[in-house]
């Protein structure tokens, strides 16, 4: 890997190292669908914080409401040290609880009956972790703007939403609804998810008020707090008027209101590939943040330095990579591949990534034509490590290779070919958006689905480019007048047909393990392999 902005690449999925892990009992505790979790079924979070920059401190408290699905008087909810919890109630009274680092077991008085809706209250404070290298080592990070004001967010993929507030810690039960109020110094604002409800002004504080109205994970809430400015549009797309708010700092509203054209751009292009925005009650926030960015749900955060590309660099070195600001395009591709339709098990986090990497390419097939998309996409393989598989541990909160982005994009784009029609193409993605909508996902779930829809069995493709880190080689040769060729460093299966041009016609070769034969007119015919496709090529 060449050490220009490749660097940054590198930083970016650092997560992706080769070293056995070794997984412990906290790892499985908050990986799991323990006992204490599946009995209950989340229905809203009414989460309420102060937050104290000077002190890096924050308090408050989380009415958890949920449903009984089964009868049991233990329930499990995540907060992770040194955030301690100081009380938990219900219907006024005082629980016990006993705590194995960040999994907290509530023993409940009242009885749990079946099909009832029942409420928590737990109350909590402290310093919550300080982030290293948001947003991918996470937590709070405290920070001040240029005039010395505080400015203040929160990332937390991965590492966990119960870094900062209490909660059920796992994907595959997403809450319907919450409210997220938050406490700050006056002089400054707070952005949360979801709608503005109201603020209220205190003697030295304000608080603001944020409702969302549709399903949300635990990682996509967010506070932001700043000395911020605001401006909007509405945008009229195809569940009609959508409203988009973008907030930054005092200082950068003019570069913004130049620089931030791309986010309706975004909208128009994604709407037309992935059908609508799946959160027009919450609306679309854009709102600027003091690290990278993060695709939190209606309040995606913004930390670009108001650059194109990625901070200034194309990934894919093609010059395509820098006719958009990544952080935009690439964030607000999750409010589909990630917020709408989510991983159940972190494990399959490449469901987020590589559909939301491989939506760069379709924002410029959108406004610069194929070509140029394809171009992007062949040059995001410089970056791909190939050192493990995309697909995590399951069950132990573990992410798979960084492969997931780079690799899994040209993943995508290779399932596009096979389709061979870009409609039908694209009624998948959009239909992918539809039948999942707000809906947590499996592996098993997409994989079937793409495999349905696009009429081919996809069984071995995936085996190969999930859970397999060799690439599929394509060798060839010309002799007595005969393309040969044959599939070497593959699964057992795999037979993915391929476009080739010989002589500069257009035909399909389906190539396995075994040589195969196409007539050419002579031996010194030419032969050109569709690039489009993830293989390595080796003439004989």
């Amino acid at each position: 890997m060449k050490k220009t902005f490749l660097l940054s690449a590198a930083i970016l999925f650092s997560f992706a190292i080769t070293a056995q892990k070794t997984f412990t009992k906290t790892d499985t505790l908050r990986g799991t669908i323990t006992p204490e979790r599946i009995w209950w079924d989340l229905n809203y979070y009414d989460l309420d914080v102060t937050v104290d920059p000077a002190k890096k401190y924050i308090s408050g408290k989380n009415t958890i409401r949920y449903t009984v699905l089964e009868n049991n008087q233990v329930l499990q909810v995540d907060l992770q040290p040194p955030l301690k919890i100081t009380k938990v109630t219900q219907k006024g009274k005082k629980l016990k609880f006993t705590s194995a680092t960040n999994a907290h077991f509530i023993k409940l008085k009242q009885k749990q009956q079946k099909g009832a809706v029942n409420e928590i209250v737990v109350h909590y404070k402290g310093n919550p972790k300080e982030a290293v290298n948001a947003p991918w080592d996470g937590g709070f990070s405290w920070s001040k703007d240029e005039n010395g004001k505080p400015f203040v967010a929160t990332s937390c993929q991965g590492l966990g939403a119960s870094v900062w507030w209490p909660n059920k810690d796992h994907m595959y039960d997403e809450v319907d609804s919450m409210r997220i109020s938050v406490t700050n110094p006056k002089g400054l604002s707070n952005i949360s998810n979801g709608r503005l409800e109201k603020i209220e002004e205190h003697a030295n504080t304000v608080t603001s008020h944020w409702v969302v109205k549709n399903p949300i994970n635990n990682y996509g809430v967010n506070v932001n707090i700043g000395d911020y400015v605001h401006f909007s549009e509405v945008y009229n797309g195809e569940k009609g008027p959508l409203t988009m708010d973008y907030y930054v700092l005092s200082d950068n509203l003019e570069k913004a209101k130049v620089h931030f054209k791309d986010a309706p751009k975004m909208m128009k292009a994604f709407e037309h590939w992935f059908g609508p925005y799946p959160f027009y009650e919450d609306g679309y926030k854009l709102v600027e943040a003091p690290y990278l960015g993060m695709e939190h749900q209606s309040s995606v955060t913004y930390g670009n330095k108001y650059k194109q590309g990625y901070m200034g660099n194309d990934f894919s070195g093609s010059g395509w990579g820098l006719k958009f600001d990544y952080l935009i395009i690439h964030e607000s591709g999750h409010e589909w591949f990630a917020n709408n339709i989510t991983n159940k098990d972190i494990a399959d986090m490449w469901i987020h990534e590589s559909f939301t990497t491989y939506s760069e390419s379709i924002f410029l097939d959108y406004y610069y034509g194929t070509q140029a998309a394809n171009e992007y996409i062949i040059g995001l393989r410089r970056n791909i490590a190939n050192d493990k598989p995309i697909i995590g541990n399951y069950d132990v909160n573990d992410e798979g290779s960084g492969d997931m982005y780079f690799k899994g994009a040209n993943m995508i784009h290779t399932i596009r070919q096979l389709v061979d029609n870009d409609e039908k193409w694209r009624r998948i993605l959009r239909g992918l958006n539809k039948d999942f909508y707000h809906s947590i996902v499996t592996t098993e779930q997409i994989e079937g689905y793409l495999s349905h829809q696009s009429g081919i069995d996809l069984t071995t493709f995936f085996n190969q480019y999930l859970r397999d880190v060799r690439i599929p080689t394509l060798e060839y040769k010309i002799e007595s007048n005969k393309l040969q060729y044959r599939y070497t460093n593959i699964v057992d299966g795999f037979a993915m047909p391929v476009k080739v041009k010989i002589n500069d016609k257009e035909q399909w070769v389906f190539p396995s393990k075994e040589w195969k034969t196409t007539d050419v007119a002579s031996s010194d015919a030419s032969v050109v392999f569709d690039p489009n496709f993830y293989i390595n090529l080796k003439n004989l």
